[in-house]
């Protein structure tokens, strides 16, 4: 269901779901406290009662709704039975109507250069330049489109990286874009999981989209995970679904391969350290941005 890709993606990367011309509502939420997992928890509440767009702020969540389906005493009972402790309080406007479709195409999606060789835009633009990697993507609902700095940090270690002949895992795909580039440098044969059905329906609108053959998308999580194994396996979720699937990961993944997580903060690699050295990995290196890490482990 949608209120899943909350909880397993990043909330600081805005996620916007393409629509028609509609009215819709602004919804301020302040969160105290303001954190990763109370706004996680409060946005998959609110993707259960009609919400289809947040984006992270500095004292909570901001959500839109369809005017259509806009409940405040829907808003109540969630905020009433919030699991955690703390305070949720909100406001809400009325937005202007106008073609959202033509709105995320001008401000939120514009094209993304990494490292000045590989370039992610969408099918609306149209960049100027040379690249050797190209890739075409369309959002649509799906975490993923390089703008995020988890996302940006493990484009990077895979530009950085010799990819030809290596199987490929992975986990959390979103919109794909991690498979696309890997298959663009060689891997084969390439797995991209996705445990919300947004993500892995969008995953296979852009393999097709960017003409590639030999990615498969599973709907799931690590329980989809099975008798294959991987030379280079990516999980770019959060902290919390990381330490509880890794032994999973290192279960697929070959002696001598490499797992790059990302999607947690700098304060995180020790408790992610912790735990993959005890399932029998060992640290390689990690990279930075903006306080977002992504950290690579090897196996045997």
């Amino acid at each position: 269901m949608v209120a899943i890709i909350i909880v397993l993606l990043p909330i600081q990367q805005t996620i916007i779901k393409r629509v028609n011309q509609m009215q819709y509502i602004q919804v301020q939420f302040t969160c105290v406290p303001n954190g990763e997992v109370m706004t996680d928890i409060l946005s998959s509440g609110l993707a259960e009662i009609g919400f289809e767009t947040f984006v992270a702020s500095a004292d909570g969540v901001e959500a839109y709704i369809p005017a259509s389906l806009f409940s405040p005493e829907k808003i109540d009972a969630l905020v009433a039975d919030f699991p955690l402790e703390g305070t949720i309080t909100y406001q809400w406007n009325e937005l202007e109507d106008k073609n959202w479709n033509e709105e995320w195409e001008k401000n939120y999606f514009q094209p993304i250069v990494i490292d000045d060789i590989c370039c992610i835009h969408s099918s609306f633009h149209q960049p100027e330049g040379t690249f050797s990697y190209q890739i075409l993507i369309d959002p649509k609902m799906a975490f993923g489109t390089g703008h995020h700095q988890t996302t940006g940090l493990i484009l990077k270690e895979i530009l950085a990286m010799d990819m030809s002949h290596q199987a490929v895992l992975d986990m959390g795909c979103g919109t794909a874009v991690l498979s696309i580039l890997a298959s663009m440098k060689g891997a084969d044969p390439v797995t991209a999981i996705d445990i919300d059905e947004w993500a892995s329906n969008n995953a296979l609108e852009n393999i097709r989209l960017n003409n590639i053959g030999n990615i498969r998308v599973l709907k799931g999580g690590a329980e989809q995970l099975g008798d294959e194994s991987y030379d280079i396996i990516f999980a770019n979720i959060n902290r919390n679904i990381l330490l509880h699937d890794m032994p999973s990961y290192t279960g697929v993944l070959n002696r001598g391969g490499q797992l790059i997580m990302s999607g947690f903060y700098q304060e995180d690699i020790p408790a992610i350290r912790e735990k993959a050295e005890e399932v029998g990995l060992t640290y390689c290196h990690c990279s930075e941005m903006d306080q977002w890490v992504a950290v690579s482990f090897t196996k045997g």
